[in-house]
């Protein structure tokens, strides 16, 4: 067998491992330099030929058993529960409830979103990087709703050009202050970091482009519930453009003001839509509007005569 051959009959196990799992080559190697690779028993080597009936081993880049291994680096650390809307070999729909951090962000090193991912014990995207694993778009700490995570770095490609493209579509309910004139209508306005508040976002002119649509979907005792959509997905997005036309969302205590009964933003991301990775077909999924949140606008609805 020429030399050729033989390489092709035994391909790199970078090379084996990216065309295997469907990931990039640079993901492979990231999983195989951290030791989650085995070859026949022993750690693997990015260059190494992979020969037929070779055992190749994944370990899932998490602790085996979590509540023993998660302790011992976060002694007070205890497992985090998720609630799965839908799940499949390709991605996770879920929905968070208000309080989770999606991912490791200073101030917030552990009790994430992409922790408990990890915690779950199945390989995701480590297109964003090993702290942000499957990760693909994300929610503000006190929102709460669903979000899409990927399992393979062709599912969260697909899902990030979706985003890119804005057919992946992001509906939210939110309970704000004042009434409104219009039915519906469109806030256009570029967003980039506060000028002078590097902990907010504004909208600032050359910041990114920015379209969040609205639809007034009940009028309160001055406030309104509105159906909000995502045509873009920038940082505070809905919460910075419904405070620039001057509606704050209830209970916003950095782009408004506190409501000390609800003690979080008004806000849920309630339905979801995507095209699947694997066929196209499209995909809807809706969460509950939270009790507490229900309640809030349950106060300021006007008293029946």
């Amino acid at each position: 067998m020429s030399a050729g051959a033989s390489a092709v009959a035994t391909p790199r196990l970078d090379m084996w491992l990216a065309e295997s799992r469907r990931i990039t080559r640079h993901a492979a190697r990231t999983l195989i330099d951290a030791g989650l690779v085995t070859v026949d028993g022993r750690p693997g080597r990015p260059g190494q030929r992979v020969r037929d009936h070779a055992e190749v081993v994944v370990t899932q880049p998490v602790a085996p058993d979590p509540s023993v291994a998660t302790s011992a680096r976060f002694p007070d650390h205890s497992p985090i529960e998720l609630c799965v809307v839908d799940e499949d070999d390709w991605l996770a729909v879920i929905d968070k409830p208000a309080g989770m951090v999606v991912h490791p962000a200073p101030g917030h090193p552990t009790g994430t979103l992409a922790d408990a991912l990890k915690e779950r014990g199945t390989t995701w995207s480590l297109l964003g990087g090993s702290e942000r694993a499957g990760i693909v778009h994300r929610l503000d700490r006190d929102t709460s709703g669903l979000l899409v995570v990927a399992k393979t770095e062709a599912a969260h490609r697909n899902l990030a050009r979706q985003l890119s493209d804005r057919s992946l579509g992001r509906t939210y309910w939110a309970l704000v202050h004042g009434g409104f004139r219009e039915d519906t209508g469109t806030i256009d306005g570029p967003i980039a970091r506060h000028p002078r508040d590097r902990r907010r976002m504004a909208i600032v002119e050359g910041g990114r482009e920015a379209l969040t649509d609205f639809r007034v979907v009940e009028r309160l005792n001055g406030a309104t519930v509105l159906e909000v959509s995502l045509r873009t997905g920038r940082t505070h997005q809905i919460r910075v453009h419904l405070a620039s036309i001057g509606h704050p969302i209830v209970g916003d205590a950095i782009y408004g003001r506190p409501d000390p009964m609800l003690g979080r933003p008004a806000l849920h991301a309630m339905q979801l839509r995507l095209r699947h990775p694997a066929d196209g077909i499209e995909r809807s999924y809706e969460s509950p509007i939270p009790d507490e949140l229900t309640a809030a606008a349950a106060r300021l609805r006007p008293s029946p005569t």
